[in-house]
């Protein structure tokens, strides 16, 4: 599956993590949730930043579901990005990919989007208004139950192992350890890789396929006997065995 290619240029608030709750931890920050109507699959925002201001948009995806978003902006230094759960990283940057996203989420839980200026707009204390679409559609691909296949106590996965890593093109391969949320008895599940220094990376199989994550790079596989080897854009590398996301 295409995903769109990260590059590590800085946004004027790309480093700051997404706050969970109801309220702002940061003085130029405001957070605000977003509820579909009941049986609505989409809705549409108004609002307006100024200076170093922005606004964090909060909602509740689940796997396998898909994520568009469309920004619509009165300053062109206006833009957004799709943070995932539970991580510091985006999985989609505005300023250096567009202002339109549309992905496949690799896991459940509350994904925010941020609505900012660039710095230089920022600096000049400019403002924008702007019309913010977003719609969630298809349905969420609910975890295994415990009764059906156990899992690890005190969490939510069913399984863990170790694997075969790598951070960087030219870096030496490494261990890290992964964990698997199974989806079903087909091969599709989210799979949770730790790297050695606690970050983290989720990726989402459908019927044994690796199809994204939330890293902005182009997910791409290889098989070879009972391993997956999923690569995302150039630079990072997992060894995922069949037994880690099929069970058995």
């Amino acid at each position: 599956m295409k995903r769109i290619l990260f590059t590590f240029v800085a946004a004027l608030v790309l480093a700051q993590p997404l706050a969970g709750g109801a309220a702002s931890t940061l003085p130029n920050q405001r957070i605000e949730r977003v509820e579909l109507a009941k049986g609505a699959t989409s809705t549409v925002i108004k609002g307006e930043v100024k200076g170093d201001a922005f606004v964090d948009y909060v909602l509740n995806a689940g796997a396998g579901q898909t994520l568009s978003v469309t920004l619509e902006p009165s300053n062109r230094s206006n833009y957004f990005n799709v943070d995932p759960p539970g991580t510091d990283g985006a999985m989609f940057i505005g300023n250096t990919s567009g202002n339109v996203f549309k992905g496949v989420l690799p896991s459940d839980g509350e994904y925010g989007i941020r609505v900012y200026l660039m710095r230089n707009a920022a600096r000049r204390n400019e403002s924008s208004r702007y019309t913010l679409s977003i719609a969630v559609t298809g349905s969420p691909l609910a975890p295994v139950p415990a009764s059906n296949d156990a899992v690890i106590a005190g969490t939510p996965f069913h399984a863990s192992a170790k694997i075969s890593c790598a951070q960087s093109i030219n870096a030496n391969i490494r261990e890290c350890e992964a964990f698997v949320i199974r989806r079903g008895s087909d091969g599709t599940a989210t799979v949770e890789v730790r790297w050695p220094d606690g970050s983290q990376r989720r990726i989402l199989f459908v019927k044994g396929n690796a199809v994204s994550s939330d890293a902005p790079e182009t997910v791409s596989t290889e098989r070879k006997g009972d391993v997956t080897t999923v690569r995302l854009g150039t630079l990072e590398r997992f060894e995922i065995p069949d037994a880690l996301v099929r069970g058995g």
